[in-house]
């Protein structure tokens, strides 16, 4: 699936399709050089990046297709645009959709234009009839552009943009697809009480019980568990295709063991099946930002610090089984979530984006001082 190589304009913009290691690392670092000193924006790790945008890391190739172009004003990177089909959300869903990512441009109509423009020429050459975004590989990659909460920052799971992106996707002919909203919610020092009377009745009910993985061996036991859930209970969700099993290990490799035991909830039913899951994390943002997207020399120094001390904490994943769903399981993992913080002392927390339709969720936020203070947005256009 060739893309056009090189794409010189009248403007001195020449649009490249990164082709040599050179390319390749330039793709990866501009954004560290358009955020430097912004205090909002959280660089991921370039290695990470390196590994999932990979086509011999990143399992998610066995079903999936990539193209990634460079914007230079001379010899000097202004931008870049990821495309990316796949296969598999086309068979899920019925749509010949393609997806763009990884796009950060200067504030330059004319760079974002061009560089859509390759994107979306390379979409229609191999047959799509639309092309959404910013979208990963699956949905465990960064999704949604900013378009409230610029002076908010950032999360490990989120991206965050320049308020001008915004204008220049309406100008280049985009418009909603769906949106996400996040929330930042404040906790008090006991867990409140409705909750707690909730999460008895729950587990009565239910006849579930909660299990605390107390060493290694007690993730690895439900962590393939974990994953088939996920494909489950996330199924419906908006651009979600199943994990396949190369996947699932890769996943498990990546994250499962930066993430600490007292922040993994499991809901077991009698069969001793999980039915139920809930991941948390302190917030690294402020850690990542010190890191600079490198692990050494100290970067990994201060993510460790920051595991391990932290007055701010992230809501990473939760998971119920559709036959469960609609039962209170939510509220369960939400009062094991809010004891895990308080023995932390931690009493801010970040939502993480949520479908802005997810009421199931939402409703719990009810029971807590919230405020909902971003919004990001997947955009769409018709080929």
């Amino acid at each position: 699936m060739e893309a056009t190589l090189e794409l010189k304009t009248a403007k001195g913009i020449t649009i490249k399709a990164v082709e040599s290691d050179k390319d390749f690392k330039d793709f990866i670092v501009f954004p560290y050089d358009l955020y430097r000193n912004n205090p909002y924006y959280v660089p991921p790790l370039k290695a990470q990046q390196a590994s999932v945008l990979s086509k011999d890391q990143n399992p998610a190739f066995e079903h999936c297709v990539s193209q990634y172009w460079i914007a230079y004003t001379e010899d000097r990177v202004v931008g870049r645009i990821a495309g990316i089909i796949n296969y598999a959300f086309i068979e899920k869903w019925n749509k010949k959709y393609a997806r763009f990512g990884w796009f950060d441009f200067e504030d330059d109509e004319e760079v974002a234009r061009l560089l859509l423009a390759a994107c979306e020429s390379w979409a229609k050459e191999q047959g799509m009839e639309a092309i959404h975004g910013p979208m990963g590989f699956t949905n465990f990659d960064p999704a949604g552009m900013l378009i409230e909460g610029f002076d908010k920052i950032a999360t490990l799971a989120a991206l965050y943009n320049y308020p001008y992106y915004v204008t220049c996707m309406e100008k280049a002919g985009f418009h909603k697809e769906v949106d996400w909203v996040e929330y930042q919610i404040s906790l008090e020092k006991e867990v409140p009480k409705k909750i707690e009377q909730l999460a008895k009745v729950v587990k009565r009910r239910n006849r579930v019980s909660l299990f605390h993985p107390q060493k290694e061996q007690d993730i690895d036991r439900y962590a393939h568990d974990i994953f088939e859930l996920i494909n489950t209970c996330y199924s419906h969700l908006h651009g979600m295709v199943k994990l396949t099993e190369k996947q699932i290990q890769f996943y498990i490799k990546q994250y499962l063991p930066i993430i600490r035991k007292d922040f993994i909830s499991l809901v077991i039913n009698e069969d001793e099946e999980l039915i139920g899951f809930g991941i948390i994390m302190p917030s690294l943002s402020k850690a990542l930002q010190k890191a600079k997207g490198s692990l050494f020399p100290l970067g990994f120094l201060h993510l460790f610090m920051d595991m391990r001390k932290n007055n701010m904490g992230e809501l990473c994943l939760i998971g119920v089984r559709p036959d469960y769903q609609g039962k209170g399981i939510n509220a369960l993992l939400m009062e094991e979530a809010n004891k895990a913080y308080i023995r932390n002392k931690i009493f801010t927390i970040e939502s993480n984006p949520e479908l802005e339709d997810n009421k199931r969720v939402q409703s719990l936020w009810d029971y807590y001082h919230a405020i909902q203070h971003k919004r990001r947005r997947c955009y769409i256009k018709y080929l």
